[in-house]
């Protein structure tokens, strides 16, 4: 994703990557010299905002020809009842159940709250911003909750530049917006799981932990990375470097491809004596070669961990879909941010800690 709300803002229509595009709030804000929230008092509140900065702000809303967006308006006075999800392609039948039991938990949330969740598919990014697109245009959703986010994201780009309501269930990867209040998201802390997990198994009496995961750059994937390699080097008797390079292995999700994984790592002679991964289709590949010979330890606490009796990692769903649910209707309450943006202190971000299931 690009900073398109950090754009000097020009006489509408305004181009974006050589499209011409309607003006933002982003573009008023900057014009007026004022917060985006401030813009949005002007548009919602008017009688709550001081008369001269009113009136820069109505005089850059004239000057730009911008429109505020219906849907965003109905979103936040709470007069929709409508959120598009994306049904996400079937990929790894294991790994895959994770969006679906997020799924399941926004829809029942969002049916509590008396809303609807409408489930589109695309094929591929570009198709679902085409989806956006219509589905905005014809009123039928007024917001989206996004989920596998990816570096330089085009979808969330998008929607800033139309002012669409939104939330992300992931951060916003390869960017340096994490505290930017345009991308609302909410995402497990995947570097505490791994971190966790990687302790224990030092605890229980494990020096030479291996760590199976994704090949880079996957923001999901390097974060977990990160965290069992963080806690290795914070070990009681931590290994050199070169010894933890040869422990880290990668490859893409899939049990036979972990499978290839971990026979090469022992037909290089590495020992270890535990192995985390950064999902359930991994370490079922890992344990299809280790059986009990090593400890292993998933990722995402999936049924086939459950049923296979492997330790995993279990991201808080219903946290994370009442998160969503919440950033996204503004309903925002006075809890404290968890992980690294908590320094940051905007309750627009939320970074939930997942849990080791032990079995």
């Amino acid at each position: 994703m690009q900073q398109a709300h950090k754009e000097v803002p020009v006489s509408a229509p305004a181009k974006r990557g050589g499209v011409l595009r309607q003006p933002t709030v982003y573009d008023v804000a900057a014009l007026a010299g004022v917060s985006r929230q401030t813009v949005s008092n002007v548009l919602n509140a008017p009688d709550i905002v001081k008369g001269a900065t009113r009136e820069r702000v109505e005089h850059a809303i004239k000057e730009l020809g911008y429109r505020p967006h219906a849907s965003a308006r109905r979103l936040r006075t709470r007069k929709s009842s409508t959120i598009g999800i994306r049904l996400d392609p079937v990929t790894n039948g294991i790994s895959g159940s994770v969006l679906d039991r997020f799924l399941h938990a926004v829809t029942e949330q969002a049916d509590a709250r008396r809303l609807r969740i409408l489930l589109f598919t695309a094929t591929d990014p570009e198709d679902e911003i085409r989806q956006f697109e219509r589905l905005l245009d014809g009123a039928d959703v007024d917001g989206f909750v996004l989920t596998s986010t990816t570096y330089d994201d085009p979808r969330t780009e998008w929607l800033i530049a139309q002012d669409a309501p939104f939330v992300t269930f992931g951060r916003p990867w390869g960017v340096d917006d994490m505290a930017d209040g345009a991308h609302r998201w909410v995402d497990v802390d995947g570097r505490h799981g791994l971190a966790e997990a990687t302790r224990s198994l030092l605890e229980l009496g494990a020096r030479r932990v291996a760590y199976l995961g994704w090949p880079s750059p996957s923001g999901t994937g390097d974060e977990r990375r990160r965290g069992w390699r963080e806690a290795m080097e914070a070990a009681p008797s931590p290994l050199d470097s070169a010894t933890l390079d040869d422990l880290q292995l990668a490859c893409e999700d899939g049990v036979s491809l972990a499978s290839d994984a971990v026979r090469g790592l022992l037909a290089r002679g590495v020992e270890f004596d535990g192995i985390v991964c950064a999902s359930d289709s991994l370490a079922l590949g890992a344990l299809m070669v280790l059986g009990a010979s090593v400890p292993i330890v998933g990722y995402d606490n999936t049924p086939v961990a459950s049923a296979v009796g492997l330790p995993s990692v279990e991201q808080p769903l219903e946290q994370v879909a009442a998160a969503a649910l919440e950033l996204l209707l503004d309903d925002v309450a006075d809890e404290p941010v968890l992980g690294d943006v908590a320094s940051a202190g905007d309750p627009r971000h939320r970074l939930l800690r997942p849990q080791v299931v032990w079995r």
